[in-house]
């Protein structure tokens, strides 16, 4: 959220049709796991169910086995590790702030790492969040990988070969030379796609994007709607 609200201000305003005229083209950001709206904090409206509220000390306090929820593909003594250096997140920083926020993924193009085996954010919750930011005007890339909730650690190759690939597609020069034929696999693997000819791909892909661009289009309708109200 502090990214997208970051670029406020720092890009032209977006076209409805992304363009590009030679090498030039518009920023681009990368994006895991979030969308956000103008005037929003993390927890607006819910906060996740392996952690609680704790008004006393003023955090959040995680009610699960961290290292299951975010490294569980990680070797134990790696995935410990990295639990032991999370620190409390301020309840200020989760539900206050919100006049400051900005939907800075509405006005340049993103790419979406989406988690496939994710146990803190569901890969389904996932694709309706692209379907409601695609639903909501944004231009999204949309790539997966089979990884938990941080696959910059499990999957470190993998991630800064998806980063690469947005990299290029925004400055239109190729960054990596060579490519391993395992990597090109599976970067063809980790695009995800509803096709007509694999019914799968209909309930994994096409239903979790229509529930997202209905939600969008509940939110612009009712945005509309509150237009009319106040100019009459």
């Amino acid at each position: 959220m502090v990214g997208n609200s970051a670029i406020k201000g720092l890009t032209k305003p977006r076209d409805p049709v992304v363009k590009s005229s030679g090498n030039k083209s518009k920023p681009t950001q990368a994006s895991k796991g979030y969308v956000d709206l103008p005037s929003w904090t993390f927890s607006s409206a819910t906060h996740p169910p392996f952690w609680r509220i704790n008004n006393e000390t003023g955090f959040a306090e995680f009610t699960a086995d961290l290292r299951q929820l975010f490294y569980h593909d990680l070797p134990r003594d790696e995935g410990e590790y990295w639990v032991s250096q999370i620190t409390p997140q301020t309840l200020k920083s989760l539900f206050e702030g919100g006049e400051f926020a900005y939907a800075g993924w509405q006005d340049v193009p993103v790419w979406y790492l989406g988690t496939i085996d994710d146990q803190a954010n569901p890969v389904a919750a996932q694709r309706i969040n692209v379907g409601f930011a695609r639903e909501m005007g944004a231009h999204v890339e949309h790539r997966e990988l089979p990884a938990s909730h941080s696959p910059f650690l499990s999957l470190p190759e993998e991630t800064v070969q998806i980063l690469v690939d947005a990299v290029e597609a925004f400055t239109g020069h190729q960054v990596a030379a060579a490519r391993s034929e395992v990597r090109r696999a599976r970067n063809k693997e980790s695009l995800p796609a509803v096709r007509l000819w694999q019914p799968l791909t209909w309930y994994k892909y096409g239903l979790p994007y229509g529930f997202g661009r209905l939600v969008g289009r509940g939110i612009m309708i009712f945005r509309w709607c509150k237009s009319l109200w106040r100019s009459g």
